[in-house]
């Protein structure tokens, strides 16, 4: 099927003016072509109506949403491709509500699609960072002054995390940036998470955190003292880092306004995805992400 590239909502639409569009698309996409059966790999498959097909080994019937997020669900895939789209492109995501406002859905169902679109955005992470490497930890949860009286959290201060809880990122300067949500920050929770993507060697921009004390015996260790007010000292600096976070927290303050512990990873991963492909078209972007939703 041959489609015109788009990067408008309105472009969207003439691309996809109908579900029978969509489906073309997706299969194009998933099979290029040639059905494979989700069953059987190997089994030959024939075509029967509406858009579904037969594996001839185990006899089961499918379709192209079928072992996609896209399946037990009957949301048209229409809908699915503008979800899509919004969450990969807007800057700072969408919201369930404003979702389900756009495309005549409810809030609940707007919720766990986009659920099941962020776990799309989860990288395979077999890249390595290398060169100049910025590494940072952030924490997510809001400010105990700025609580309720009756929801104030006791010696919650500095880097407790009671009530809030903690992100670690690794970014490469001109390149890729990964983010994971820890249990603490602690030396033997951070170290093993850069040894696994930051190639040995490279050199590595921090705070003065002590977790980091001992990468000096395999990386060229650089320290910005945050803790009296030094923030950049030439090249000796981490805000690039630090703006990924401000990234994140916007996202979460002014678009969801509440993350919870057990989803944080998804919106982690969301931000990620489009920090690491801020430099490709939003058809390539769409396209991309529907690449990893089977």
């Amino acid at each position: 099927m041959k489609s015109k590239e788009f990067n408008s909502i309105l472009g969207l639409f003439e691309v996809f003016p109908d579900e029978q569009s969509c489906v073309d698309f997706y299969e194009k996409i998933r099979w290029g072509g040639n059905v494979v059966s989700p069953f059987d790999s190997t089994s030959k498959v024939y075509k029967c109506k509406n858009n579904r097909y037969k594996c001839k080994n185990t006899g089961k019937v499918f379709n192209v949403r079928t072992g996609t997020l896209f399946d037990n669900t009957k949301v048209p895939l229409r809908k699915w491709f503008i979800a899509m789209y919004m969450e990969a492109n807007h800057k700072r995501g969408i919201s369930s509500c404003l979702l389900a406002r756009d495309i005549g859905v409810c809030q609940k169902t707007a919720w766990h699609m986009l659920r099941r679109i962020r776990e799309c955005f989860k990288e395979d992470e077999n890249f390595m960072l290398s060169n100049e490497v910025e590494i940072d930890e952030t924490f997510v949860g809001g400010k105990n002054k700025n609580r309720h009286w009756d929801k104030k959290v006791e010696k919650s201060t500095g880097r407790c995390h009671k009530d809030k809880t903690p992100v670690f990122g690794m970014l490469q300067r001109d390149g890729k940036v990964i983010a994971k949500v820890v249990p603490d920050t602690k030396t033997k929770t951070l170290l093993p998470i850069i040894y696994k993507h930051v190639e040995k060697g490279s050199t590595i921009y921090s705070d003065e955190w002590m977790a980091y004390s001992k990468l000096y015996l395999d990386y060229h260790h650089e320290i910005v003292d945050h803790g009296h007010g030094i923030y950049a000292v030439g090249n000796n600096t981490t805000n690039r880092m630090e703006g990924m976070w401000s990234h994140l927290k916007r996202a979460i303050i002014g678009t969801h306004y509440h993350v919870s512990r057990k989803y944080l990873q998804l919106y982690v991963d969301a931000e990620c995805f489009r920090y690491n492909e801020r430099n490709i078209s939003q058809f390539d972007r769409f396209n991309l992400l529907l690449s990893k939703s089977g």
